[in-house]
């Protein structure tokens, strides 16, 4: 599964808070919500470097899915946390592109380490019918730059 550490290389941050929606009747991070807030941080690292998924629909046909997450969770996220969910790019394959995420409590040293981790297969396809398709310049150059491994 996934290691307590991160991966070597940079990282996007993407800040977030937990809010009572957010939670369960035991005032915890309820565990779905932790996809939600992978998926913002994903689309929000794309736009950070300036390519959008917008602009990779309208350019090249193409979108990003979720081929496979795996989810280890360590500690909840509570009521009123701040939240960094911090995105690695693992690899970029053919047509894939893996990612390390991890969610951490803002201001937490490194020690006490993540409240959860997933670790995302996404699959380029063509969005009408949606059969694989190579990851798009200038996308593939951008994520393999920032690739750990």
């Amino acid at each position: 599964m996934t290691s307590k550490l991160p991966p070597p290389g940079p990282a996007h941050r993407y800040p977030l808070r937990v809010y009572f929606e957010d939670t369960d009747a035991g005032g915890m991070a309820y565990h779905a919500n932790y996809l939600r807030w992978a998926e913002r941080a994903r689309t929000e690292s794309l736009r950070a470097i300036g390519l959008p998924h917008q602009m990779m629909i309208e350019l090249h046909d193409s979108i990003l899915v979720v081929r496979r997450i795996e989810v280890e969770y360590w500690r909840p996220a509570r009521l009123d946390d701040a939240i960094v969910v911090e995105t690695r790019v693992v690899a970029v394959r053919g047509v894939t592109l893996v990612l390390d995420q991890r969610m951490l409590r803002e201001g937490e040293g490194v020690g006490e380490g993540p409240l959860a981790a997933l670790r995302v297969e996404l699959a380029c396809v063509d969005r009408h019918g949606l059969r694989p398709k190579r990851i798009p310049e200038p996308w593939r150059s951008a994520l393999s730059g920032s690739a750990t491994g």
